[in-house]
């Protein structure tokens, strides 16, 4: 294991850039980003001596930020404390998970009014089925 140190080895005017998130936003292809693979995820390191902060990304898709402190890791999601980053990237995966579930079950679907409001490119096939049916209410017509 790795552990993060107080003391950062650059000297102070080689840490600060004229672009300070142009090494934050490193994705984990680039070949100057510190990437940690660990099954089934990357880290990308972001920043950070003591907890460092990494990126967690999931086949192509970031799902959150893990830290990795002197003697444990931790995510952003839980207060729980990980023997190992692998542990900590899949608390956090497993909280997204779920979270996603959550959300979709407690999301309405937009009402035929809403619908109308959107830009027609971006309803879905469904969106068209409902707006087909839908017939509005006329009492609130006022002619103009």
């Amino acid at each position: 294991m790795a552990y993060c140190n107080m003391i950062s080895p650059f000297p102070l005017q080689e840490a600060q850039s004229d672009n300070p998130l142009e090494k934050i936003l490193l994705p984990p292809t680039d070949p100057n980003a510190e990437v940690m693979e660990i099954p089934g995820y990357k880290l990308v390191y972001v920043n950070g001596a003591c907890p460092r902060n990494y990126r967690v990304y999931k086949a192509d898709s970031m799902i959150g930020v893990i830290f990795q402190h002197l003697t444990h890791w931790s995510n952003g999601v839980d207060s729980l404390r990980y023997a190992a980053a692998l542990d900590a990237a899949v608390g956090l995966d497993d909280f997204m998970n779920v979270a996603k579930v959550s959300k979709a079950t407690t999301e309405q679907a937009p009402t035929e009014e809403e619908l109308l409001d959107k830009e027609f490119d971006s309803l879905t096939s469904e969106d068209w089925e409902r707006l087909k049916r839908y017939v509005p209410q006329t009492k609130h017509l006022v002619a103009a």
